[in-house]
């Protein structure tokens, strides 16, 4: 909350203080709770961009946006938490300066951000996004260009979520299904997605074999989902085998055991519970 003794100078100053004392307590905070390092880490914009796979941009202009949709940075990562609170004192001139004009009721230029669906990435005006964090503004003006992927950027919290949506990335290039199929590929283990791409690859190759014809990767896609994953799926529902679970992990979880159950002929409760535990 902003204080106002009514002198801007000294203000700005505690503003910036108070700032790094947050810092400093969210970082204790998260080393005593055992937090992943990325927790007060901002997401990092090329990583981001690589993981969904890139397809293009386009300027929107300005725009007035939340505070709390700028979750990164293009090249500013080490300066700022994930809150934008400075990390160190370096900082400091620049920072109570752009305060003191903020709270003379200066103007101040919008800042300049990427937007990956509802996330913002900061290019410039790091310090004004953490200014108006520490004045408790709620939102900003940004020019905004956005940028368009080829997987969506939902479900992205920590720098560790990266590894999943690339992983899926890859999966749906291998796999290039679309509508509710591509909706219920879910996996929350990333090595999960190799593995469903080289099932359904393999199920792929002996459709080929079977029918003496060549089917490219869509088509394998289209009629993987049609005849071999929705009809298990809806076994498993009637069966009450899904559980917890996503879709597509419950049949990972089957196929395992295809070959178990193919050598052994045996669908006893051994077998049910392997495939309850997945």
């Amino acid at each position: 909350m902003q204080t106002d003794t009514g002198f801007p100078r000294a203000d700005a100053e505690n503003d910036f203080l108070r700032a790094r004392r947050r810092q400093v307590l969210s970082r204790l905070a998260a080393w005593l709770r055992r937090e992943p390092d990325d927790v007060n880490i901002m997401l990092p914009f090329d990583e981001v961009v690589e993981a969904l796979g890139r397809v293009g941009e386009r300027r929107l202009g300005p725009q007035v946006i939340r505070l709390d949709s700028i979750v990164g940075s293009v090249d500013r990562t080490r300066d700022f938490d994930r809150r934008f609170r400075p990390t160190s004192g370096r900082l400091r001139e620049r920072w109570e300066r752009l305060a003191r004009a903020q709270r003379r009721g200066e103007p101040i230029p919008p800042i300049e951000v990427y937007r990956v669906g509802d996330l913002h990435f900061v290019s410039d005006g790091h310090h004004r996004v953490s200014v108006a964090h520490a004045l408790g503004q709620d939102t900003i003006e940004a020019y905004v260009t956005e940028v368009r992927t080829k997987i969506s950027a939902d479900g992205i919290r920590f720098r560790g979520d990266l590894i999943v949506k690339n992983d899926r990335r890859l999966f749906l290039e291998r796999v290039p299904l679309s509508g509710p199929a591509r909706a219920a590929m879910v996996l929350s283990d990333p090595w999960q997605y190799t593995i469903l791409s080289e099932t359904v690859e393999a199920w792929g190759f002996r459709l080929m074999q079977d029918e003496s014809k060549f089917y490219n990767r869509a088509e394998i896609a289209a009629r993987f989902y049609a005849e071999e994953f929705e009809p298990v799926v809806t076994m498993l529902r009637q069966a009450g085998l899904i559980g917890g679970r996503t879709e597509a992990e419950a049949y990972l979880a089957v196929s395992e055991q295809r070959y178990r159950l193919m050598r052994t002929h045996r669908w006893d409760d051994d077998v049910i519970a392997k495939l309850r535990k997945g």
